[in-house]
């Protein structure tokens, strides 16, 4: 009944009315999300887990679950080009704006844990999302560059995340837990953390309606709003715990959530979304020409500015961010100027 009335205001909203509420949409995700977030942390830490574990697991799934909110349902609604391009720009948003960001305003340390672990995960990951999507089973479609990362593939990255979270746990298992924190109203932090998931995932159905109105009004692909507008108020959870983190000196925090969400977007996010759709995520020929290679070449950038830091034993350098933060703009305004 909802999703019906949404459908008929947009059919006779002005253009400037849809755009503005999906500028609302994107403020509102991003301020539930940054809240479920904190309740989360606020009863994990009840338990007495470290800051490790927190920021490897439920920091790091709750800032990519608006990511992952958005896709699915686009999936569901048969929108594969919104649920691929937004897995796909948010990781771009990530290690291009929100890295950037965070190398040019603070001191990010690297050490080797940083480097051989989640790095090499990272990397593999957006490896792994490119050569799925690529179209091996018809060489003809080569050609057209169109490709699809197909259900059972879906089920594939789940699989993965599971061997991820679990080998993340027993990785950091070796790591004293912090003291046990007395949560105040446990009952009313638990209710606060189901609402904030329950406006999540309204503010995401919202966002999508009104994404694809407005791309269809414009005849923009759905991929490319996706990898943009709704990539990056997606990404608002790790753009404000990056800038928390900078405030604090807490850089390496910031490195830890977007390698950590660079991953889950691909485990996650595109392997969540693919598996709900028989049809798979259809990659279109502007993912092979536009998204997959800015992707690569913001994540290389950043491979290769962690092991400069790691063999010299120091942060990433101020150069590293203002490539990361100039590929993202360069990106961006591309993308607007193509539309």
């Amino acid at each position: 009944m909802f999703e019906a009335l949404l459908h008929e205001f947009t059919q006779t909203a002005s253009l400037p009315v849809v755009l503005l509420i999906i500028v609302c949409s994107v403020l509102v995700l991003g301020k539930a999300a940054d809240q479920a977030i904190d309740f989360a942390v606020k009863l994990a830490r009840a338990t007495g887990l470290s800051n490790v574990v927190i920021g490897a697991t439920i920091v790091s799934l709750g800032t990519t679950f608006p990511e992952a909110v958005v896709s699915v349902l686009a999936a569901v609604r048969g929108d594969a080009g919104l649920a691929l391009g937004n897995a796909v720009g948010s990781i771009i948003c990530d290690t291009g704006l929100i890295m950037g960001l965070t190398c040019l305003l603070g001191r990010v340390p690297v050490d080797k844990f940083i480097v051989r672990r989640k790095g090499v995960v990272q990397l593999m990951s957006v490896l792994l999302l490119v050569l799925l999507a690529m179209p091996w089973q018809s060489p003809q479609q080569f050609f057209d560059w169109q490709g699809v990362v197909t259900q059972g593939e879906g089920f594939l990255l789940l699989l993965l995340l599971a061997a991820y979270l679990i080998w993340s746990l027993y990785t950091h298992s070796r790591e004293k837990n912090g003291p046990t924190t007395a949560v105040a109203h446990r009952t009313v932090v638990t209710l606060g953390l189901i609402a904030m998931l329950l406006l999540v995932v309204l503010a995401s159905e919202m966002l999508i309606i009104f994404s694809v109105e407005f791309a269809s009004r414009l005849e923009i692909p759905e991929a490319i709003i996706a990898a943009t507008i709704v990539a990056f108020g997606t990404s608002l959870p790790e753009l404000v715990t990056a800038l928390s983190a900078v405030r604090r000196n807490a850089c390496d925090l910031a490195l830890g959530n977007v390698l950590g969400a660079d991953i889950l977007n691909v485990l996650f996010v595109a392997g969540a979304a693919a598996s709900v759709s028989p049809a798979g995520l259809v990659a279109e020929p502007y993912f092979f020409t536009r998204l997959f290679p800015v992707m690569l070449i913001v994540v290389l950038v950043l491979q290769y500015g962690l092991h400069s830091a790691a063999h010299r034993r120091t942060h990433l350098a101020r150069w590293n961010g203002a490539l990361l933060l100039g590929t993202y703009v360069v990106f961006i305004v591309l993308q607007l100027l193509r539309a």
